[in-house]
């Protein structure tokens, strides 16, 4: 898992709470208490996803242009980090015939690794941004509003 996952979840639920639902990467790198440059990367993830657009000039910025009890945790997951769970490097030899652990632990490590990737998948897919933002306010904060957030 990576970084881009909880910065496209955090920035979306931030737009999700603002009523135009839109903000500058300025604005969402604060909230997320990151760098704009990483976030306007995520950014552009979500827009070629079609998870937001933006708008030019004075008074531009990003916006969520989803309905965010539509948007998954799972959709965010697989676009920004699918595959990751597996580690670069794994233990054995392929090459090491002789040894059938050596050999085929990569291959049994790799099915491990998709098959618990498929069950976060699942598991994140129970989740939406709209419901992420709701559980947030939840968090003693049924007061929250926009300038609370910023």
């Amino acid at each position: 898992m990576n970084s881009e996952f909880t910065i496209a979840v955090h920035s979306l639920v931030f737009l999700a709470n603002l009523p135009d639902h839109m903000a500058t990467s300025e604005e969402i790198a604060t909230n997320v208490s990151t760098h704009s440059a990483r976030i306007r990367k995520v950014m552009g993830f979500l827009r070629k996803a079609g998870y937001v657009t933006t708008k030019e000039g004075i008074g531009g910025g990003f916006i969520f242009c989803r309905n965010p009890d539509d948007v998954t945790l799972g959709e965010i997951y697989r676009l920004t980090c699918h595959g990751s769970l597996k580690p670069s490097w794994c233990s054995g030899d392929e090459k090491n015939n002789e040894c059938i652990i050596s050999s085929k632990m990569d291959k049994l490590m790799g099915n491990v690794f998709a098959d618990a990737e498929k069950q976060m998948e699942l598991y994140f897919d129970g989740y939406t941004i709209g419901g992420m933002l709701e559980r947030i306010k939840a968090y003693g904060c049924p007061e929250l509003n926009n300038e609370q957030l910023s």
